[in-house]
């Protein structure tokens, strides 16, 4: 069929295009205005971000022959035949290579052969290597001295997702750009301004589910939006993403929390019954339920994180209302019994019964004392009067129906309330 995904869609064409990389475009605009342009980029990110976008729409500025340089003009005009045969990858200057798949020395020296050879029909010849850290060392070590004094009329572009793996014979020869993640309020903005194109209505509250997983990625945001279009049509509402991506209710999931960090243990197999029966994926429970959490910390921490665009007015209102009772100590505990119960989820033979058995560790260490609560009583203890510790004890233990630690250690009385008699000594042999 003619339909293509919305991320190749509304692929940016232009420098100005590009969403949340204005750092870059600022640097690469006074670079080709000036005429100061690198021999080598290197671009890096996670994915999704336009690492190979920004890297075509280099190739065609340095070659649209319709951009005026000498007005100072940076964007390609995307009208002239290089722009178009770029733009559609097939500009025989224009040499894209997926170091995924090539990733031998001798890739690399059918380019160290053909850079000598002087562009076709452009001005420079561009050489763009996705995922350069997919390379061999040895073809890496062959293209050192090609990428440290290439011909004038050669220009690098090398894009990754993990720059550590790249060597540093490399990142040296190379102007290094780093692409950040898509700040949420920016791809939300994006994301509603796409689907007033579609003619699609999209909730608020949905955009924000689907910028929240796509985690700053415009690429993963464009590909939840086209699966959720597919999936409801024109109408889409939070309701609908969350059915689509298997996800639980972000108050439902603040509300089980809730009752877990407080204690409430009936409350939280309650809920975890009505999880398990709506076929809910214990791992992305989870997963939630540590991003709720840490959300929570941070508005303990600094009021600026009750701000959260991701988040909805029921979530903030429920959130506010339980960090008030809630201190840094009770919360990093229940961080790292959460994060542990993570580990134990994706191993267990039954996940969800892992899940429940974590909340109920965080519920029980909710009526746990803290070590300065402990600290404070065991100090108590000691400026009282002889033996008022022992005597609170005991009654503590009573009133649980339990025989107090003093009574467990000391011999039981006779019968008639006397001295337990001592052991009879055996005879000398």
């Amino acid at each position: 069929s003619g339909y293509r995904v919305l991320a190749r869609k509304y692929r940016p064409q232009r420098f100005s295009e590009l969403v949340g990389q204005e750092a870059m475009v600022r640097t690469l605009a006074n670079a080709l205005r000036s005429g100061r342009v690198a021999h080598a980029y290197l671009l890096t990110g996670v994915r999704g971000v336009g690492k190979t976008t920004t890297a075509r729409i280099i190739a065609r500025a340095l070659n649209c022959t319709g951009r005026d340089a000498s007005a100072g003009e940076v964007e390609p005009c995307g009208s002239c035949e290089a722009c178009q045969r770029i733009a559609e990858s097939r500009h025989v200057d224009v040499i894209e290579m997926d170091a995924a798949s090539r990733t031998g020395v001798d890739d690399i020296r059918e380019i160290i052969d053909s850079v000598a050879y002087a562009p076709v029909s452009a001005r420079y010849k561009v050489y763009i290597i996705d995922e350069v850290h997919m390379l061999s060392r040895s073809a890496f070590n062959a293209l050192l001295k090609t990428l440290e004094e290439p011909p004038p009329h050669v220009i690098f572009i090398f894009a990754t997702t993990e720059i550590h793996k790249v060597p540093v014979t490399v990142l040296s020869r190379c102007q290094r750009f780093d692409l950040k993640r898509v700040p949420p309020e920016v791809l939300i903005a994006h994301l509603k301004d796409i689907a007033a194109r579609e003619q699609v209505t999209v909730s608020d509250e949905a955009l924000a589910v689907i910028a929240r997983i796509s985690e700053g990625s415009v690429r993963d945001a464009l590909s939840l939006l086209d699966q959720a279009i597919a999936f409801a049509g024109a109408e889409i509402d939070e309701e609908t993403v969350r059915g689509m991506l298997g996800l639980a209710d972000h108050v439902a999931v603040i509300e089980l929390l809730a009752a877990a960090l407080t204690g409430r243990a009936q409350e939280v197999l309650t809920r975890m019954t009505a999880l398990r029966t709506a076929g809910q994926d214990p791992v992305l429970l989870m997963t939630d339920l540590l991003d709720a959490l840490h959300w929570l910390t941070r508005m303990a921490v600094t009021p600026e994180a009750r701000k959260d665009p991701l988040r909805g007015p029921a979530e903030r209102q429920l959130a506010e209302r339980l960090v008030g009772d809630l201190d840094m100590g009770r919360l990093q505990r229940a961080w790292q019994m959460l994060l542990k119960g993570l580990e134990e989820v994706r191993t267990a033979p039954q996940p969800m019964d892992a899940a429940e058995m974590a909340l109920l560790r965080v519920a029980h260490a909710a009526s746990l004392p803290t070590p300065a609560e402990a600290l404070a009583w065991l100090k108590r203890q000691e400026g009282g009067p002889a033996g008022a510790g022992g005597n609170r004890a005991g009654e503590a233990a009573s009133a649980r129906g339990e025989p107090a630690r003093s009574d467990l250690l000391s011999p039981a009385p006779s019968a008639a309330g006397a001295p337990a008699a001592p052991a009879p000594v055996a005879p000398p042999p």
